[in-house]
């Protein structure tokens, strides 16, 4: 294993505190319970949104932290959930009076820990709506869930319902732009290798040098099949096919193409796919009328990609548009 880290027990720890550094402009983070805030929080008179789950996927969460998108991000170790002694705090400390929308990505741990916190932090009289994010059409229950993964459509999710968040929407309403997103987006990845968890030591799991498995999840979890390696052009009418049946994407329709690298795929490579499912997309009449392509959910260094679809409507076109400032994410500030 070579990974630049000093101590692989230390690993989240030395990394948030670098992220807190570089981006001191943007975020204040809290050491201990470990979460990460919007500078300024809390936003007087706004709807605060949190999310988290478990490191090994950055930029997401915290780099997703600041105007138009997160108010607190909560990371565990890597691959492993944020407890609520975490997501508590992290919630009280941006809520405005306004109330807190909870983002969930769909695995058991995080599901269950945030239900507690929520739970918790209501208790205390902070209004709290949750919205779970369960795009992954490749499988419907594996190792770490109850049904669809939440994965690359998250971000998707924390851009749209931040900008709704910003322009001054009340707790429902987030809640309900959030759902909306939910209902219209799609995922399915690939991968070309396994990764390493610092603290394992060894991958976690093993792909021939000609084999890819399809399907997979972002935290190496098993998908659809294995199969003998493809070119681009093959391998992303398999990922998208799928994505487009569940969503019935049909002529006419508007879309969002987001092509997600997991960490250890050339932005080149990404684009090779972004540009067979833009052909695809056009092929049934679809209009993408936006587009984004990069690393944002990752699964360490992974190789691989996602391509997710999001259904367009002039709303959430509007809020995608919106400006945002964030580590990872910024335009229109």
């Amino acid at each position: 294993m070579k990974k630049l880290i000093n101590n692989p027990r230390a690993v989240v720890d030395e990394s948030v505190e670098g992220f807190g550094m570089a981006h001191a402009d943007l975020v204040d983070v809290h050491p201990d319970p470990k979460f990460v805030v919007r500078k300024g929080a809390p936003v007087k008179g706004k709807v605060a949104l949190v999310s988290g789950g478990g490191s090994g996927h950055e930029p997401l969460h915290a780099g997703f932290v600041g105007l138009g998108m997160l108010d607190a991000a909560v990371p565990g170790a890597v691959f492993t959930s944020p407890t609520p002694d975490q997501i508590i705090p992290a919630t009280t400390a941006v809520d405005s009076g306004a109330g807190v929308v909870h983002i969930v990505k769909n695995y058991t741990g995080d599901v269950l820990n945030f239900e507690t916190a929520a739970e918790m932090a209501q208790a205390e009289g902070v209004a709290v709506r949750s919205v779970l994010v369960n795009d992954d059409v490749a499988v419907e229950d594996s190792l770490y869930t109850a049904g669809r993964r939440g994965v690359g459509g998250t971000v998707l999710v924390e851009k749209i319902a931040g900008a709704a968040a910003e322009r001054g929407d009340d707790l429902d309403a987030v809640a309900a732009i959030a759902e909306r997103v939910v209902a219209n987006v799609r995922t399915m990845g690939v991968a070309l290798s396994g990764c390493t968890v610092p603290h394992a030591g060894t991958p976690s799991f093993e792909l021939a040098d000609d084999e890819i498995e399809i399907g997979i999840g972002i935290h190496g979890e098993p998908g659809r099949h294995k199969i003998a390696m493809e070119p681009a052009d093959a391998i992303t009418d398999r990922l998208l096919e799928p994505v487009l049946e569940d969503l019935s994407i049909a002529s006419g329709d508007k879309v969002l193409l987001f092509v997600n690298g997991m960490g250890g795929t050339p932005l080149s490579e990404l684009y090779i796919v972004y540009r067979r499912a833009a052909q695809v997309l056009a092929e049934r009449g679809a209009t993408v009328e936006r587009s984004l392509v990069g690393n944002y959910v990752t699964s360490l260094e992974m190789q691989g990609c996602s391509v997710s679809v999001l259904r367009l409507d002039d709303e959430l076109t509007t809020l995608w548009d919106a400006p945002v400032h964030t580590a990872a994410l910024r335009w229109g500030v």
